[in-house]
């Protein structure tokens, strides 16, 4: 029984040229491909990275006296800061100013 590999062999038991110019083709593309991936993925980490450092975030928050933060929000015109005390504080983005408080109960 004869099968494909066996066909482009020579006498020697080993592949033609035609099949090893064939294979080194393969791998050579194959390589060119991978390399040319790797580059994109690294070109869209930097350019994703680059978008991040453009958020604006307040220089200074008050917070009410014994009130720790513990997490940060934000949303188009305002600011939330969750307190260790589970209430989410709603702040002003242009002022500053508390607009709301929201207390957070565990059932």
């Amino acid at each position: 029984m004869v099968t494909g590999t066996m066909r482009d062999m020579g006498e020697g038991g080993a592949p033609d040229d035609r099949t090893l110019r064939y294979l080194k083709a393969l791998v050579t593309i194959l390589t060119v491909t991978m390399i040319l991936g790797f580059l994109t993925i690294v070109a869209l980490f930097v350019m994703r990275f680059a978008e991040m450092n453009r958020v604006e975030l307040p220089d200074e928050i008050t917070l009410p006296d014994g009130a720790v933060a513990t997490a940060f929000t934000r949303g188009k015109g305002w600011f939330a800061v969750v307190t260790e005390d589970d209430e989410i504080l709603v702040y002003n983005r242009a002022t500053g100013n508390l607009l709301q408080r929201v207390r957070i109960e565990a059932e």
